[in-house]
């Protein structure tokens, strides 16, 4: 599923192609442009800028640099299966216990208890935390934040799906003793530009105190 070059080639096109995007796009410009996808089209993504979005991920900065994060990359269909099935028992039960607010809000954007991204994205990623670490959870979710804005970079859509319960896709995946699912990535290339809804910097900030616009 997508060429994959030898490490001095890949090296090469990452440093070039990667430089060439960053003049054309800054920070605050992938931030905004990036929004939550969960339906790709079908067609090939490239395992280097898979591979690109976790390096980034890697340098993010974390509790005692104890770097608590792993990645699963899961490319297999057969392991992509097992995954909706497992998630979409899960979240059958969920949906029917949830709060009538949050079922109108679920029902307006689409959002059910069927997860078809999990088998029609060309690659998932699991990104799991070592439990024990000194804010695991904290230094994770600061790395999958890295990568969303590195994805944006590459032209790749994703978003954050993390099971109501973990157990069983932690199961599916083999994660060992000691360590958690935080979320699971789908990742394709988006089928359409979503609206980007934000609050304005003014609503929320504050300055020197609580409530004291700046």
């Amino acid at each position: 599923m997508g060429q994959r070059y030898d490490k001095e080639t890949r090296s090469t096109l990452n440093v070039t192609i990667k430089w060439w995007l960053s003049l054309e796009r800054n920070i605050l410009d992938l931030a905004a442009g990036r929004t939550s996808h969960r339906r790709f089209k079908q067609e090939p993504v490239e395992f280097d800028d898979l591979l690109y979005a976790l390096e980034a991920a890697r340098q993010a900065p974390s509790g005692a640099n104890r770097q608590p994060w792993r990645f699963i990359i899961v490319e297999d269909p057969k392991v992509k299966e097992d995954l909706r099935e497992v998630c979409e028992t899960i979240e059958f039960s969920y949906h029917r216990t949830v709060p009538e607010w949050m079922k109108e809000w679920m029902a307006k954007r689409g959002i059910t208890y069927k997860k078809p991204f999990l088998t029609e994205a060309p690659y998932l990623v699991g990104v799991i935390s070592k439990s024990d670490e000194p804010y695991a959870k904290e230094s994770v979710w600061l790395a999958i934040g890295f990568v969303l804005l590195a994805l944006e970079q590459v032209g790749l859509g994703t978003f954050t799906y993390t099971p109501s319960e973990t157990k069983l896709v932690e199961k599916v995946l083999r994660v060992p003793e000691g360590y958690r699912l935080e979320t699971i990535l789908p990742i394709g290339r988006p089928v359409e530009k979503r609206v980007k809804e934000r609050k304005t910097l003014n609503d929320l900030t504050f300055h020197d105190h609580w409530g004291v616009k700046f």
